[in-house]
């Protein structure tokens, strides 16, 4: 909503929640106890909520329907590539920084983290957009071309009337709760992600080797996202992308349930990764262009939908007790269930959509633009 808003400059807002990340992150370093630990975990979580939400909703602002997915792909890709070597970094600090100036390794890997994090943050202070009417980098031309087309874009475009005004916009579109359940159990189907060296380590191997073999499922992922990405965009076409990545991943948690042969649950991580993380900028492309009829229900949307979201890392961290390894059959059949409400989920909207877009043509003929399912 402080971005919709216009009182601060998205660019400026960006980098400064990108900036107090990088110091909570690096302040990790300094805590010599479980209490520290939680206090710094807490703030590191205030500072980076509003970083990703606030990231969709620029993207938003310069790309089209037919673009957004695409472009949602390779800012998720990031996430998933640095996902992927991550463990390989943190083992590399710790062999070789450990003990430097009397300091542990692994808060050395923080220290690094938080540095680099910020000095990111202020070349992104410059490099950033912010309004496209408003972006110091453009040109006139080019500032009201960026505004028009989003307008032309938009299905019910209105007239804004500020961000509390969007804020209840938002909440009284049911839309956003389908959307907001979708990308919950979508997330929920994703919560390996905090647990994939103990799935993959379920394979038999030792430590260094789990950590390489993380490695290739995700950047698999990686590259199959940013290509649905594009094929959605192309087609202007969701339900479909979901199903099948979804369906993809279901047979893959579905396989790991189901066997301890080591190739074929190696496979079974190949499937739910690419077909679990692709669906993500399909899903958030979906909010955008949905609810988007002006630009503050747009920001709330996606951030309404992001938190809900994320609620989901509460209570999928308790698939995955250790007793349940090295097969976790109870998380494995639960990420099955997730993936198939997220289809679910998708062709209802779908349905819902195709009534509505029949309900515009009745009632408003000369409308061009319907919303894309």
């Amino acid at each position: 909503m402080l971005m919709s808003s216009q009182k601060i400059r998205p660019s400026i807002y960006m980098c400064i929640c990108m900036m107090g990340w990088a110091i909570v992150s690096a302040c990790t370093a300094l805590t010599h106890n479980y209490t520290g630990l939680v206090l710094v975990r807490f703030f590191l979580g205030i500072a980076e909520a509003p970083y990703y939400p606030g990231a969709l909703y620029l993207l938003s602002l310069f790309y089209t329907r037919k673009e957004i997915a695409t472009r949602l792909s390779i800012l998720y890709s990031g996430n998933i590539f640095a996902t992927s070597f991550s463990g390989l970094i943190a083992e590399a600090t710790f062999s070789t920084l450990d003990g430097v100036h009397g300091i542990q390794g692994w808060k050395w890997l923080f220290i690094i983290e938080g540095a680099l994090t910020f000095g990111f943050a202020i070349i992104g202070i410059w490099m950033l957009p912010d309004f496209p009417l408003t972006t110091r980098w453009l040109t006139p031309k080019e500032r009201q071309l960026a505004h028009d087309r989003i307008a032309r874009d938009t299905v019910g475009v209105k007239q804004s009337k500020g961000a509390r005004a969007g804020f209840y916009q938002a909440i009284r579109d049911p839309r956003l709760y389908l959307l907001a359940l979708m990308q919950n159990m979508h997330l929920s189907a994703c919560s390996f992600n905090n647990f994939f060296p103990t799935v993959v380590g379920s394979l038999g191997f030792n430590r260094t080797i789990t950590l390489v073999l993380t490695c290739p499922p995700y950047l698999v992922s990686g590259g199959v996202g940013i290509l649905v990405g594009l094929s959605s965009g192309r087609f202007n076409e969701r339900t479909w992308h979901v199903t099948i990545c979804m369906g993809a991943a279901l047979i893959g948690f579905i396989i790991s349930c189901a066997t301890m042969n080591v190739a074929a649950r190696y496979i079974s991580c190949f499937l739910f990764a690419s077909g679990a993380y692709a669906v993500n900028s399909v899903i958030l492309g979906w909010v955008s262009a949905t609810l988007g009829q002006t630009a503050e229900k747009k920001a709330v949307s996606l951030s309404i939908v992001n938190v809900v979201a994320n609620a989901s890392y509460i209570y999928t961290a308790y698939l995955y007790p250790k007793s349940n390894g090295p097969k976790y059959l109870i998380a494995m059949s639960s990420n099955a269930a997730f993936a198939f409400m997220t289809i679910a989920c998708a062709w209802a909207l779908r349905f819902w959509l195709q009534w509505t877009n029949r309900k515009l043509r009745r009632e408003r003929p000369e409308e061009t633009v319907f919303y894309a399912y």
